[in-house]
């Protein structure tokens, strides 16, 4: 029993260098920058635009597993007809594995409240889904992502379609 005892600490010892090491790369705080391609319609109809913002988040890894959580805020450039996307608030989570030792893919979802400005009216806040996927590259001190999402706006009945490029830090 005493040999038992001794062998595990023994082994444990051993693996938690290398259990820290692989666990550091996915883990903990991070803030982000990202921009992109935005576009928002309903009904057969949409406008372009660029969009830009900022997230904060965190991640915890779980062997070759990771999961997150995030908030950001970004903002666009997107109008038609008097008709523009302002402000576009997210809260949610992701799940995603290490396909490689450096790189994360991941899918994410949540909610998200978006902003939706009409000259003859004024600013429309509405709810709405938010679920997309992307994958991330750690550099070592900062990370690199590219990420699709698709957001649901039911009661102004509009869909949204973006694909973003991040750069970040973990802390």
């Amino acid at each position: 029993m005493r040999l038992f005892a001794v062998s595990a600490l023994a082994l444990a010892t051993l693996a938690t260098p290398a259990f820290a090491q692989e666990a550091s790369t996915f883990t903990g705080p991070r803030a982000e920058v990202v921009a992109g391609w935005d576009h928002v319609g309903g009904n057969g109809e949409g406008a372009s635009g660029f969009t830009y913002g900022g997230a904060l988040g965190y991640d915890a890894q779980l062997g070759s597993a990771v999961l997150g959580a995030e908030v950001e805020v970004t903002g666009a450039t997107t109008d038609r007809d008097g008709v523009s996307a302002g402000r576009d608030l997210y809260v949610g989570g992701r799940i995603g594995f290490v396909a490689m030792p450096n790189t994360l893919v991941y899918a994410k979802g949540g909610l998200t409240n978006a902003r939706v400005n009409i000259d003859t009216f004024g600013g429309v806040n509405t709810d709405g889904y938010r679920f997309g996927g992307g994958v991330e590259h750690d550099f070592g001190g900062f990370y690199g992502k590219v990420e699709y999402r698709y957001s649901r706006y039911e009661e102004l009945d509009l869909n949204r379609d973006q694909v973003l490029a991040g750069i970040g830090i973990r802390f």
